[in-house]
């Protein structure tokens, strides 16, 4: 199994981390910093999440951003007019204090907007050098489709772990087409025993063996979950060196 994947021009580990709960703290700022120092390539954020802390500790940790990691953040999650994203785009920038924004999704399709508008919204951003890559989050494979014929897709990011499959297609499409699929909420999913059982035969965590049949079930699955725990953070990323039996991992397909 290999443990990198090449994101936004970058080679990264394939465990990143996800800020949600991340807040524009010392320690939380401290944690970013710690987390890139000890292999995180790819810190994920977004526009909404705690009310722009989130950013601002990202942009606070980062000066500049390493070249070994990937910053990404999201705009457009309660509306994704081309105005909304523009102003979206603008306070990120600010927020995270870079001139450009490394991977940039629309965090979702908006329903009363058209998405090749909203992404075209983003592609002037492209087109100026404030925006490097684009990426999407919670679509289908139409629309990955309809987008590519907008602005080429970097990344998608949707909702899948081991008890959330609706986007099984998703994930082999991404696989075909060399994209990387980062799965968000990755360790809410439910292994029942059989996870139990493969973490004590791998002396290993029940998260760690959740990320290895992730990181198992496509080459191209980047999972970034959510912790503000450096000892988490690390247990995170020893699931690199997890390999599941083929066995294994349908026990838990």
């Amino acid at each position: 199994m290999t443990q990198w994947l090449l994101l936004a021009g970058k080679e990264v580990a394939r465990i990143g981390l996800g800020t949600n709960r991340l807040r524009n703290t010392p320690e939380h700022i401290a944690l970013v910093r710690e987390a890139v120092a000890a292999g995180i390539g790819v810190v994920d954020t977004a526009h909404v999440y705690t009310g722009g802390e989130s950013e601002e500790a990202v942009g606070a940790a980062f000066s500049p951003i390493p070249d070994s990691c990937v910053l990404a953040t999201k705009g457009g999650r309660h509306g994704a007019a081309p105005d909304v994203l523009r102003a979206q785009i603008e306070e990120s920038l600010r927020r995270m204090q870079v001139t450009s924004i490394e991977l940039y999704y629309l965090h979702r399709v908006d329903p009363e907007a058209p998405l090749e508008e909203s992404l075209n919204a983003i592609r002037e951003y492209c087109d100026s050098g404030k925006i490097r890559h684009v990426g999407l989050s919670q679509v289908g494979i139409e629309e990955i489709e309809r987008a590519r014929r907008v602005v080429p897709v970097a990344a998608v990011q949707n909702h899948y772990n081991l008890s959330e499959r609706s986007f099984e297609d998703v994930v082999d499409y991404c696989a075909a087409e060399g994209i990387p699929f980062l799965p968000y909420f990755p360790l809410h999913g439910e292994g029942g025993s059989a996870l139990a059982e493969i973490a004590e035969q791998h002396d290993a965590t029940t998260v760690q063996i959740t990320l290895a049949w992730l990181l198992k079930r496509s080459a191209t699955m980047l999972p970034i979950p959510g912790t503000l725990s450096l000892e988490h953070l690390r247990e995170n990323l020893e699931a690199l060196e997890i390999d599941l039996t083929d066995a294994e991992f349908q026990a838990l397909a």
